[in-house]
Order: C-alpha cells, then structure tokens, then sequence
C-alpha cells in the first residue's frame, strides 16, 4: 500500500480529506492524518473561547471517520526526507510516499525580552483554554494589554469587552490606525467601535519588553494584570528547523505545485508555506485544493498544467463582540449587523460540510 500522510488536520488538509474521502483516491494508497488531538479546530474562533463567549466544543469539528483513513494522536518530533518517514515524541515512526505539511504556526515575539514568558496566546486550543482561565479569572478592575491589532487583536479585545465588562483593554497596534492595509472606511468603523466601547486602543506603539504585570511601550511603562501576545507569527519549531530552502520568515519554499522545491512528494498547506497573500484558513483550503489537483493529476498518470491558476483571495471578515463585525469582499465593505451574521453563517456552513463526512 502507498501512503499518503498529512501532519497536522488544519483547515488546509481538512479541504484535501473533504475532496479525497471516501473514494477520490486510488485502491492502493492509504491515507494517515497525524495531529496532538482528536479533533480539527477553529482556529479563526479561538478568540472567542479565550474571552470566554464559546465553549471549547464549538471550536471544534471531529475528523471524518473512514476505513480508508488512519489516524495517529501524537506530537511529531522530526521529518526525516531521506528516508521519507516522520518520527513522534513516542518513537513510533511513520513511513510516507506523499507527505502533506499542515502545522501551522506559533507567536512570534521578534526578540522582545519576556514576550514569550510573561503573556498568553491563543494559537493552540490548549493555549487558548490557559487564556481563558488567566482573563476570566481576572478580579474585577484589571488591566489587560493586547500586543498587535491584526484580526486577531481585534477580535479578542472586542469579544473580552463584551465578556467583561469591568475590564480595562488595552490595544497596542504598531501601526497609525487600526487595519492600515485595509479601506479607510473599516479603519474608522473599528476605532469607533473601541471608542464607544471603551476600550483604548495605542497607536505607533513599540512593546520593548515584557514583564508578569508590566509592559514597556518604547519609554513609557504601563501596568497590567495580564497580557495576550496576537502580534505576528512564525511556522512551529519542526518546520522552522527542517532542512529545506525557506523565505525569511523561515516559510519552506514551494513552486506552484506546492511541494518542496527540491522534493515533488512533500507538500506544505497553509500557515507554514511560504506565501506572498496573508495567512488565513481560506489560503489555506485554496491550497489544498491545488494540492488535490496535482495528487489526481499523478495518480492517473497525466501530465501537470505547465501553470497553476493563481489563488485569489475572496478578502475576510471580522467579528466586534457577537452583534457586530465588519466584512471585506471584492472591494466591498460591509459593517455592523449584516456583517457578523455572514461570519456567523460562513461558520455555520462550515461545521456543516465537515461534520457531514
């Protein structure tokens, strides 16, 4: 039997067993998802759980069950090209004809002192759950500071506000107005949004260190009761440290095919390929389907399309606590009301297309 193994079941390799389960594949080859849990996360909602507005079980989505596919619950140690195997923590070893790399990413805390030690995250669902517990146990009155007004800076303030009314929120973005890349319009919606909801929001800000209650904004330093880390992140430590040709942020480099530039049968999905469009789960189920495309194309013995149709990303939305949101399609800009309930419907028919395999 050949095997096809994907590490990690993120939103990108999720899409590849959508489309290959139950029989898109052929006789011979088997197929074996390897992740640390027994079920895929929502990452884009991991906000929610650590503001404490969702419970850990909607989160969550199970893997498809399947006789054809395999799964293996364990934290991977090392991906050994060479003798096309990968390694867990346990010892346990598993051999690969085609490898899938789905493992998405951690913090990245650019070198600042204490960032690591001194906040929490929410990448992880267990993270998240540690958030969770450190924010809503806070007492009544604490500071909490937020490094980085991404999307998901923004959420996770906007969602705690509504979760704890009593707490002060601090939101440092490094940027003059909030989501600078994005139409001025959306820009004005969200600071007004903070405005009248009372959280503070600091402009051009330059977290330089870290400390368990103090953060240090260029020269000023300000006291906290706890701090959240949503500013940039890095492919986990196994990617970074593969053997493989990487972007400068230590992103393996794929072609257009999607594997590795020196190695046809190793694919990299989502948040740890390198890309020129930002992370996101859409990227990442965009290039899943690719990475069908050519597993199909080789499969029957055909040639692969001397060019691949470029992804284009539809744009993305965003949640302000569970009333409102903001939303940017093809050029347009939906906010308030209608736009969390296209979140919320896009969440919807999401759990629903995966919980049904």
């Amino acid at each position: 039997m050949k095997r096809l193994v994907l590490l990690g079941g993120g939103y990108g390799n999720m899409r590849i067993l959508l489309r290959l389960l139950p029989n898109n594949f052929p006789q011979d080859t088997k197929i074996t998802l390897v992740d640390r849990t027994p079920f895929h996360s929502l990452k884009t909602e991991f906000y929610a759980l650590a503001a404490g507005t969702t419970t850990d079980k909607n989160v969550r989505v199970n893997f498809p069950e399947n006789e054809r596919l395999e799964t293996v619950y364990g934290e991977i140690t090392k991906i050994d090209r060479k003798e096309k195997k990968v390694i867990l923590e346990d010892g346990q070893f598993i051999p690969y004809d085609d490898l899938v790399i789905g493992l998405g990413c951690e913090d990245d805390y650019h070198g600042v002192p204490g960032a690591e030690e001194n906040s929490y995250s929410i990448q992880t669902i267990a993270k998240s759950r540690t958030t969770f517990e450190k924010l809503c146990g806070l007492p009544p009155g604490s500071v909490v500071g937020i490094v980085g007004a991404g999307l998901s800076g923004i959420e996770l303030a906007s969602e705690l506000r509504e979760s704890r009314s009593d707490l002060k929120i601090k939101l440092f973005d490094r940027s003059p107005r909030i989501l600078r890349a994005f139409p001025e319009k959306l820009s004005k919606y969200v600071k007004e949004w903070f405005i009248k909801n009372n959280v503070e929001v600091i402009a051009e800000s330059n977290i330089t260190k870290v400390e368990p209650t103090r953060l240090y904004n260029k020269d000023e330093v300000i006291e906290v009761d706890a701090v959240v880390w949503t500013a940039g992140v890095q492919p986990v430590k196994i990617v970074r440290e593969m053997d493989a040709e990487k972007d400068k942020k230590g992103r393996p480099l794929v072609t257009q095919y999607f594997h590795l530039v020196d190695d046809e049968h190793v694919f990299v999905v989502g948040d740890c390929a390198s890309s020129d469009l930002p992370a996101s789960a859409q990227l990442a189920e965009e290039q899943g389907e690719r990475i069908v495309k050519v597993l199909k194309h080789r499969w029957n013995n055909e040639p692969l399309p001397e060019k691949m149709p470029e992804i284009k990303l539809k744009g993305f939305m965003g949640s302000l606590g569970k009333k409102q949101g903001f939303v940017h399609l093809a050029d347009t800009t939906v906010t308030g009301r209608i736009a969390r309930l296209m979140k919320s419907g896009l969440l919807w028919m999401y759990k629903r297309q995966n919980d049904s395999q």
